[in-house]
């Protein structure tokens, strides 16, 4: 037998073994940090609930300083609508606030369409004792086909929770001014 033959072989065994790992990982994903944040739930929940204030403390908002942002819909909460185009880093998605519980919870329909598409939900819980509030951000979704591929080389929890680490950082330093 030939090197290329076992070379041929070779790859083919190895891209057999990376398509039966890749369907083996779960069918959806979830991912979350939590933060202790000196201030009630009052004084955080302003910066979650309306997308002008994600300015102040959302590590996206850093990503493309010359992204297009529109808001459309209701002002704040229920209904608001924030969409953006930007760079390559930031590309292009919706977000829409679908439920809230003041000053205790905001869920969000967020859609990617560039440079991935995908269809998840944002979940923040804010939990207050005393003089301070744990605040959780939550995102899940469908594990599509080529994410499934990717968690096999790149942790989404690592590379994704630094960045709502981040995101809860300037939160805090934001909403403890």
């Amino acid at each position: 037998m030939s090197l290329l033959w076992i070379l041929v072989i070779a790859v083919v065994v190895l891209l057999a073994a990376l398509l039966a790992l890749t369907a083996t990982r779960p069918a959806t994903f979830r991912i979350h940090r939590a933060a202790v944040i000196q201030a009630p739930p009052e004084k955080i929940y302003p910066f979650i609930n309306d997308f002008h204030n994600w300015v102040y403390w959302s590590p996206y908002e850093k990503l493309d300083p010359s992204m297009q942002k529109s808001y459309t819909g209701a002002a704040n909460g229920k209904g608001a609508v924030y969409e953006w185009e930007g760079n390559s880093k930031a590309g292009k998605g919706r977000m829409e606030i679908t439920d809230t519980s003041v000053p205790s919870r905001v869920v969000i329909k967020l859609d990617f369409l560039k440079p991935f598409e995908g269809h998840n939900i944002s979940e923040f819980s804010l939990d207050g004792k005393g003089n301070s509030t744990q605040v959780t951000w939550a995102m899940h979704g469908p594990n599509s086909y080529m994410a499934k591929v990717m968690s096999i080389f790149i942790s989404m929890d690592k590379l994704l929770g630094k960045e709502f680490e981040n995101g809860l950082a300037n939160l805090k330093a934001a909403a403890e001014k």
